[in-house]
């Protein structure tokens, strides 16, 4: 099982478009996945159809020991392949209570193999702040994977998670590599291009071949709640996302053939 974080400390980046899909791409492979709904707003959640207000338990019961079994909270999406552990507004406390528990920011480190052993991928929505969820996810995760557009305060932005990352390498996991995804991009846009041209300069190997471009069809796939690969499978969108999938693929198989 490999866990991907897709994190940043920004909004509005595509973090839940990224999970989403990057999962049902997985999933359209035969890879079994899991997507986790770290978010309190419970997009990701939303983003396969599901109702926020129907999801009886979190992440956060499963870390705190509220739940007995993680089987009846793993729930299929409809996508073949592809499950969800979806979110709720009670997420919301998971900042007040997990620091009160020690060691906290590996509780989640704890738990995962054991919700996730039946998986070969696990994805890690978080929320767009770096508190103890995020740290959870980042000490947990294989690969943190950051979506970011070619904007200006979106680049600036990636200083503060990677300052959190090098500091969970330090303490809690030091075999965590990250990863950028330029997002809703623009080949017509100037800017975008010269920020685009910045990123490769200054982030070498730590950017994906990979870009996702802007597309309407994302966000019809949004509001109609399943993944754009199966809502417009020959889009744009749809195609990068594929291309995602089968980089990320590469990248752990080259991890894996890596000597210890």
């Amino acid at each position: 099982m490999k866990c991907i974080a897709v994190t940043n400390e920004k909004g509005g980046v595509a973090k839940t478009t990224t999970s989403v899909n990057l999962g049902a791409a997985l999933a359209e492979m035969g890879h079994r996945v899991l997507l986790i709904d770290m978010d309190a707003q419970a997009n990701l959640t939303l983003a396969v159809g599901a109702d926020p207000q129907q999801i009886h338990a979190t992440i956060l019961d499963i870390i705190l020991d509220n739940v007995l079994s993680t089987e009846e909270i793993l729930k299929p999406t409809g996508i073949e392949h592809l499950h969800l552990l979806g979110s709720n507004s009670g997420l919301n406390l998971a900042e007040r209570l997990l620091p009160r528990q020690s060691g906290y920011e590996t509780l989640l480190q704890k738990k995962l193999p054991f919700i996730g052993a039946k998986f070969d991928y696990v994805i890690l929505d978080c929320p767009p702040f770096l508190g103890a969820l995020m740290s959870n996810a980042l000490a947990v995760a294989d690969i943190a994977l950051i979506p970011t557009q070619a904007e200006y305060f979106s680049i600036y932005a990636l200083k503060n998670i990677l300052a959190l990352i090098r500091r969970i390498r330090e303490q809690h996991n030091p075999s965590l590599a990250y990863r950028l995804l330029l997002t809703m991009f623009d080949q017509r846009n100037r800017i975008h291009r010269t920020l685009y041209q910045y990123l490769r300069e200054h982030f070498a190997d730590g950017l994906m071949e990979t870009v996702i471009p802007i597309d309407t069809r994302l966000r019809e796939s949004a509001i109609a709640g399943v993944p754009v690969l199966h809502h417009a499978p020959k889009s744009r969108a749809a195609l990068q996302y594929r291309a995602l999938a089968q980089e990320i693929i590469h990248h752990v198989q080259e991890t894996l053939a890596q000597p210890a």
